[in-house]
């Protein structure tokens, strides 16, 4: 799977996931949006689905008014994002492990509680859908249990709920903002190391990442700017990338005019950094045009760059080892100066002597989990040493591509020092690499750019938490 794959690796990406059914007729009646939200949270429990590519189709296929896909959304999502203190609240209102507890149930017991203590819904309303939905499905017994345990969880505010069940501020203050926050505490460790001599910015930074996350959208170059991106979809120009525009609207942008007309895409201004930064990076000698993005899918920088090369004259080669994914990246990229591969980026066979190189590599995606529901209570800490090897080993295939005096960006979509810094540091000793001074790659992104390498937050630049790090061949 090396060298694409957008970059949160694990699962494989390359299959849409089967979208559930529609209701049973024995839940004619029942709320159409709670239903949906219920259908999302089991596909990811039952089929290890991912909730933002079952949720738009669930929604086309049901036809939802807009005011029920909206709540489908923010129910489903919100759900998923707070699992882990949905389950610990669950499990001491239940008084027995959510691993005893029907996943029929669960699911709709997790729906229940994100109501009662993340919502402005009336409690009334979040035990009475929640009691409806079970007993239309599981009967009268079942039903009960459900009204008993939401009945038990409404007693308590979310506020007082984490007084009573995270870990002691005092004692682990650490595991205490993880469990406020929704993470897994090895993530809020690892961003808290990320952050080091800003630690104290962790409450903040895992709140910004908890939170429902804006759509940014990418003006393609040369095709539309950014201000004629922004008054034609309502949004707002972005404030870092010259590409960007932020939407507070929900829906699929996948729908807008925009999109469909391919004058703009779907990615994180974040991303586009990274992609603007590789064109930006000083090299040792003229720029002859040879560009790579190494990691491919599913497509986004590629396109950007493709863009940005067809105003510049150069041309982009772009890997993604599989197949289908490589036609989803040969689609985006289309009546671009882009050629896709489908090969390891590894071992690609392409010609060496490229000016400018992206590895955007697989990671564990921790930076970007805000725009992933359910993923942060699927990725473990053991997932990072596997990462690091494929990512040391997709850099070195870079280094072997670039030309003497070009410049390789390495990104993630991950704060994790392992991933990042450590990776970097490892191909600089290894290949005797040149680290460049990042504040040029980054301009008038306040707090980003530290010496060689720049760490984007969510807190800080309302983007995923991208690093990126330029480094230089030995021209000699």
């Amino acid at each position: 799977m090396a060298g694409g794959s957008g970059k949160a690796a694990g699962r494989s990406g390359n299959s849409r996931p089967k979208q559930p059914g529609r209701p049973n007729p024995a839940e004619a009646g029942l709320d159409p949006a709670r239903i949906a939200a219920r259908d999302v949270l089991r596909a990811v429990r039952e089929r290890d689905a991912y909730a933002n590519l079952v949720l738009p189709g669930l929604l086309r296929d049901r036809r939802l008014n807009e005011r029920d896909a909206a709540l489908a959304t923010e129910l489903a999502y919100g759900a998923a994002r707070a699992q882990g203190v949905l389950d610990a609240v669950v499990e001491h209102a239940a008084s027995r492990p959510v691993s005893d507890i029907d996943g029929r149930l669960l699911d709709v017991l997790r729906l229940g509680a994100y109501q009662l203590l993340r919502t402005r819904v009336a409690p009334h309303a979040a035990v009475a859908t929640s009691v409806d939905l079970v007993r239309s499905e599981a009967g009268q017994g079942q039903a009960g249990f459900v009204n008993a345990v939401l009945r038990r969880v409404s007693e308590r505010t979310e506020a007082e709920w984490v007084e009573l069940l995270a870990p002691d501020a005092e004692r682990d203050p650490v595991g205490h903002s993880a469990f406020r926050h929704a993470h897994p505490a090895w993530i809020a460790q690892a961003f808290n190391d990320a952050l080091g001599a800003d630690a104290a910015e962790l409450d903040e930074a895992l709140a910004a990442d908890d939170a429902r996350p804006l759509v940014h959208l990418v003006a393609r170059p040369g095709e539309i700017s950014a201000d004629e991106l922004a008054s034609i979809t309502g949004g707002e120009p972005g404030p870092w990338s010259p590409y960007a525009v932020h939407l507070d609207s929900g829906g699929d942008p996948g729908r807008l005019d925009a999109v469909r007309e391919g004058l703009a895409g779907v990615q994180d201004e974040g991303s586009q950094l990274v992609a603007r930064a590789l064109t930006l990076a000083e090299l040792d000698g003229p720029d002859g045009g040879r560009w790579l993005d190494l990691c491919a899918g599913p497509g986004g920088k590629a396109a950007l760059l493709g863009a940005i090369a067809a105003i510049d004259g150069a041309t982009v080669d772009a890997v993604e080892p599989s197949e289908h994914r490589a036609e989803l990246v040969r689609k985006t990229v289309r009546d671009l100066p882009v050629t896709v591969h489908a090969v390891d980026g590894r071992a690609s066979g392409l010609d060496a002597g490229y000016d400018r190189v992206l590895v955007d590599a697989p990671c564990t995606g921790l930076g970007a989990l805000r725009r992933r529901p359910e993923a942060r209570w699927r990725r473990q800490a053991s997932d990072v040493a596997g990462l690091v090897t494929l990512q040391r080993e997709l850099l070195a295939a870079a280094v072997d591509l670039v030309r003497p005096g070009g410049v390789v960006l390495y990104s993630t979509c991950s704060p994790h020092l392992s991933e990042t810094v450590g990776v970097v540091a490892d191909a600089v000793r290894r290949h005797g690499l040149t680290a460049l001074d990042t504040a040029t790659l980054a301009p008038g992104v306040p707090r980003a750019a530290s010496g060689t390498s720049v760490q984007l937050w969510p807190h800080r630049h309302g983007t995923d938490a991208m690093f990126f790090a330029a480094l230089r061949k030995d021209a000699s």
